[in-house]
C-alpha cells in the first residue's frame, strides 16, 4: 500500500465491537419482532452515526493530526504502571480504548454544536484540526479558508459581520430600509476565529452576540444565524493577546483543549508528506463527511443518551463544594463567592478570614469562584457525547472523570494562596489544571463516599417523597415533615464547622420546608 493510499484508508468497521451488556432502548416496534433478533450485521453497524463518528476520529488521529497522545484513559482491568524520576512520575499503559483529547474533543464538538478553544503556541495545528472539522462537517476546503475570521487589532465590527450597502444607506429614510451585506462565515455550520484575543474589544462584544444568541445585528438590521459548532483559537490560555478577552465572552466558550508538543519520533511522517505532497485536509475521505441531517440526528441521538442517577448525585456533590463562602455575609443566601466578587471585596484576604476548617481538606477554598448553570448544561452535554462515542447508552463514572477537566478549564478559578498548593506533591497543579480539576473530582468522590451518600442521604429522601406531589397529602402528613426537617437541621447544626457541600443541602432542606408550610396554611384555610 501506497503512503497515499493509506493516507485515505479508514478504520475498518466496527472499529468499538459493542459489548453484550449494552442497554438497548425500548421500542413499540420490537413487541411485534418475535423471537430476540440476532446481532446487527456489519453493513448496519457500518451505518450507525457512533460508529461513523469513531472512524472519524481515527482517522484524524492517525493520519491527518500528528498527535499521538492519549491522555483521556479508560481501563477494562487493572492497566500496566510504570514510574520514572526522582518524581516517581507514573506512567499508565490504558487497557480499553483510549483517545487523544486534542482530536476527540473538537470532534464531539461539532457533534454537539458548540463553543471549543483551541489553545497552543504557534504552529501546533490549531487552524488545521478546525478545518478538518469544517471538511467532515461538508463544506468545501476553499469555502472553509474564506469563512475563517482572523483576529487582528484593526478589526471592526463592518469586519467580522458586515457592511451596509452604501446605495440603500443614502437612500434609507428609516433605519429599517437599510441593507447589510452580511459576510457569508454567518450562515456557516461551522465557524472557526483564528487568535480570538487579538480583536478589540468592541469587536468582541459583536462576537459575543453572535455565539450567545446565534444572531448578528447591524444598523437595527438582524441577522439569523444556524446552529453551528464553534472553533477559536489562541495562543495562550490566560485570555491575554493584543487585547484581553472579555469575561462574558470566555464564559461562553464550552470546552478547552491544548494542542500538545510534537513528538520527534514522528518526523519521517512529515518527511514523507512533504516528498509525496500531501495535504490531510485536502483528501479527507467522502465516507467520514457528515451530512447536515446526519448532524441533526447526531445531536438528538447524544442528547438521548442517560446519566445514572447515582452519577449525577456525585456530580452535585463535586459543583456544590465551590460556591459557599462564608465571610462574604450574614444571611446564609448571600454565603457566595459571587457575592464577595460582585461586591469587590478582597476574595484573598477574606479566606484568612476562615478559622477552624482544615483549608487543605476543604476543596471548595482551592477556588475563587463557583459554576454557572451554562458551565452544568456543558458539563451534562459532553459527557452524554463522551458516552455516546464511546458506543454507550448511558455515561459512566470515568466518562464524567474524563470529561470534566476540559469543561472547566476555563470556568474554576484556582485560589493560589490556598496552603493546598504549597505541598510538595501539589505544586504542580498550578500549571496543569487538566491534572488539578480531576485531582478535585477524585477527591470529591472520596469525600462522597466517607460520608456514605449512596447509602445514608436524608435530603435525597425527602426530595423524592414530595416529588409524588401534595395532592391527597395530609395535614398530619404535613405536620410529620416539617418535624424531619427541623430535625435534619437541628442535627447538622450540632457540628461546629460548615462545609460547602452542606450548603446546598441545607438551602435543599429550607426551601421544602417553605414549600409545606405554604401547603399546610392551605390545607388549614380549606378545611
Amino acid at each position: 500500500m501506497s503512503f497515499f493510499d493509506r493516507f485515505r484508508q479508514v478504520s475498518e468497521a466496527p472499529t468499538r465491537p459493542p459489548k453484550e451488556d449494552r442497554i438497548k432502548r425500548f421500542d413499540v416496534a420490537d413487541l411485534y419482532e418475535g423471537p430476540a433478533a440476532a446481532p446487527a450485521p456489519a453493513e448496519e453497524t457500518k451505518g450507525a452515526l457512533d460508529e461513523k463518528l469513531r472512524q472519524a476520529y481515527f482517522w484524524v488521529a492517525n493520519h491527518a493530526i500528528i498527535s499521538p497522545f492519549y491522555d483521556i484513559e479508560y481501563n477494562d482491568g487493572p492497566p500496566q504502571a510504570f514510574t520514572f524520576g526522582d518524581n516517581k512520575v507514573t506512567v499508565t499503559l490504558p487497557s480499553d480504548q483510549s483517545y487523544s483529547s486534542y482530536v476527540l474533543l473538537p470532534l464531539l464538538n461539532l457533534a454537539v454544536r458548540r463553543r471549543c478553544l483551541l489553545v497552543g503556541g504557534p504552529g501546533r495545528g490549531k487552524t488545521a484540526i478546525a478545518m478538518l472539522m469544517g471538511i467532515l462537517a461538508g463544506y468545501p476546503l476553499r469555502e472553509i479558508k474564506r469563512a475563517i475570521q482572523h483576529g487582528q487589532p484593526q478589526m471592526t465590527i463592518a469586519d467580522l459581520l458586515g457592511n451596509p450597502l452604501p446605495s440603500t444607506l443614502v437612500a434609507a429614510k428609516t433605519m429599517a430600509d437599510v441593507q447589510i451585506a452580511w459576510r457569508q462565515w454567518l450562515g456557516m455550520g461551522i465557524k472557526i476565529i483564528d487568535e480570538y484575543n487579538r480583536i478589540p474589544t468592541r469587536t468582541q462584544s459583536a462576537l459575543l452576540t453572535v455565539m450567545a444568541d446565534n444572531y448578528a445585528e447591524i444598523y437595527d438590521q438582524i441577522y439569523e444565524c444556524p446552529p453551528a459548532a464553534w472553533y477559536l483559537t489562541a495562543n495562550d490560555d490566560l485570555g491575554g493577546g493584543t487585547y484581553q478577552v472579555i469575561e462574558a465572552l470566555r464564559d461562553r466558550i464550552d470546552v478547552m483543549v491544548k494542542a500538545l508538543h510534537f513528538n520527534t519520533r514522528f518526523l519521517n511522517e512529515l518527511l514523507l508528506r512533504i516528498e509525496d505532497g500531501i495535504r490531510p485536509e485536502e483528501i479527507v475521505p467522502p465516507q467520514l463527511i457528515f451530512t447536515t441531517g446526519e448532524l441533526d440526528r447526531l445531536e438528538k441521538e447524544i442528547l438521548a443518551v442517560t446519566l445514572p442517577a447515582p452519577l449525577r448525585r456525585r456530580l452535585e456533590f463535586f459543583a456544590s463544594h465551590f460556591e459557599f463562602f462564608e465571610p462574604a455575609a450574614r444571611q446564609i443566601e448571600y454565603m457566595t463567592k459571587d457575592t464577595a466578587k460582585l461586591a469587590g471585596a478582597d476574595i484573598s484576604n477574606l479566606f484568612t478570614q476562615e478559622t477552624g476548617k482544615d483549608k487543605v481538606a476543604d476543596i471548595g477554598g482551592q477556588t475563587q469562584n463557583g459554576l454557572s448553570v451554562r458551565a452544568f448544561l456543558t458539563i451534562l452535554t459532553f459527557v452524554k457525547a463522551m458516552a455516546y462515542f464511546r458506543g454507550q447508552s448511558q455515561v459512566s463514572f470515568d466518562d464524567v472523570r474524563n470529561l470534566l477537566p476540559f469543561v472547566l478549564h476555563d470556568k474554576l478559578v484556582q485560589n493560589g494562596d490556598n496552603p493546598f498548593f504549597d505541598q510538595k506533591d501539589a505544586q504542580g497543579f498550578r500549571t496543569d489544571q487538566v491534572s488539578w480539576i480531576r485531582h478535585l473530582f477524585d477527591l470529591s468522590c472520596k469525600e462522597y463516599e466517607r460520608l456514605n451518600l449512596d447509602k445514608d442521604d436524608p435530603v435525597a429522601a425527602l426530595m423524592v417523597e414530595f416529588e409524588q406531589g401534595l395532592e391527597g397529602v395530609s395535614e398530619k402528613q404535613v405536620r410529620q415533615r416539617l418535624v424531619g426537617i427541623e430535625r435534619i437541621l437541628g442535627q447538622w447544626s450540632k457540628a461546629r464547622k460548615l462545609y460547602g457541600h452542606m450548603y446546598d443541602d441545607i438551602l435543599k432542606l429550607k426551601y421544602l420546608h417553605q414549600r409545606y408550610t405554604n401547603y399546610l396554611k392551605w390545607v388549614q384555610w380549606k378545611n
